[in-house]
C-alpha cells in the first residue's frame, strides 16, 4: 500500500508507542498509523478512511489520544539528529485554512489570523544543513516570524551558526544565539546604522530551509489547514516532520 509503514520504519517508532491496554482486543497500532499517514498524505476526511485501515472513529481517537500523550513529539524527538545540528536553519512559510475551518468561537484563538491569503496559519521551523526538521511550531498568519525564533531555538545545540532571513534581523536575536556560543549568519536590514559580520556564501545554504517546507506541502492535511483545533494541526505537521526522518533512515538501511 501506499504511503504505508516499511518493516524498518515500523521497528523505529513501534517501542515509543504507548503499551498495549488489556482488555477487549483492539486495531492493530500499524493498521491504524497507516490510516493516519493516509489522511496526512491525501487530505480527505477521516469519514472518507478506507475500510483497510480499521474504523475511521478508531483512527482519529487515537491520533488525538496520542497526540494528548506526547506520543508524536516523544518520536520526532527520538528519531531526528538534534545533537549533530551545527547548522541550523530558521523560516516561516504561510497556508490557507480550509473555509470549513475556520468557524472559531468567538473569542477563540487556534492560531488563525489574517493575512494577504485570508485566515491563515502560519509554520515555523527550524532545520538542519540537510533540511531535515528540528523543532517545529504554528501561529496565526499576522504573527511577525522574529517574536517565535528564541522559542524555535531553545533546547537545540547551543553552540552553532544559525541562518536565517532579513526577518529575523533583530538584536535580541543576535544577542540571544551569542549568549549561547553561536554565530548568527542574517543579513542586515537596509535601516541597520551599525556594521555586522555577514557572510553571503554561507547564506547561499539557507535554501535548505525553503526545501523543507515544499516537501510537507506535499502533505495535503499540512498544505491546507483543515482543523479547527491548532493542536490538531501542529500534530499532522510533526507526522509530516516523522515521516521525512523516517525516509533517511529507510533510505540508510
Amino acid at each position: 500500500m501506499r504511503h504505508a509503514l516499511t518493516d524498518a520504519e515500523w521497528r523505529l517508532i513501534a517501542p515509543i508507542l504507548p503499551c498495549k491496554p488489556r482488555g477487549i482486543p483492539r486495531v492493530d497500532d500499524r493498521r491504524v498509523l497507516n490510516g493516519i499517514f493516509w489522511v496526512l498524505r491525501s487530505g480527505a476526511p477521516w469519514r472518507d478512511l478506507p475500510e483497510r485501515y480499521g474504523p475511521c472513529a478508531t483512527c482519529y481517537n487515537r491520533f488525538v489520544r496520542w497526540r494528548c500523550a506526547g506520543v508524536w513529539d516523544r518520536i520526532l524527538t527520538a528519531i531526528s539528529h538534534r545533537d549533530d545540528a551545527e547548522v541550523q536553519m530558521i523560516d516561516s512559510t504561510i497556508v490557507r485554512a480550509h473555509q470549513h475551518e475556520t468557524c472559531v468561537r468567538s473569542g477563540g484563538r487556534e492560531d488563525l489570523g489574517r493575512s494577504r491569503g485570508g485566515l491563515t496559519t502560519k509554520i515555523h521551523a527550524v532545520v538542519d544543513a540537510n533540511g531535515l526538521p528540528l523543532h517545529v511550531a504554528i501561529t496565526g498568519g499576522q504573527q511577525h516570524d522574529s517574536l517565535v525564533a528564541r522559542t524555535l531555538l531553545e533546547g537545540l545545540p547551543s553552540s552553532g551558526m544559525v541562518l536565517a532571513d532579513k526577518a529575523y534581523d533583530a538584536t535580541d536575536i543576535r544577542m540571544f544565539v551569542s549568549s549561547r556560543g553561536g554565530w548568527a549568519t542574517i543579513p542586515p536590514r537596509r535601516n541597520r546604522r551599525d556594521p555586522i559580520c555577514f557572510s553571503p556564501y554561507l547564506y547561499r545554504h539557507r535554501n535548505q530551509v525553503e526545501r523543507f517546507f515544499n516537501r510537507i506541502k506535499h502533505y495535503r492535511r499540512v498544505a491546507t489547514r483543515c482543523e479547527k483545533r491548532a493542536a490538531n494541526f501542529l500534530a499532522f505537521l510533526k507526522l509530516a516532520a516523522i515521516r521525512l526522518w523516517l525516509r533517511v533512515y529507510e533510505s540508510a538501511a
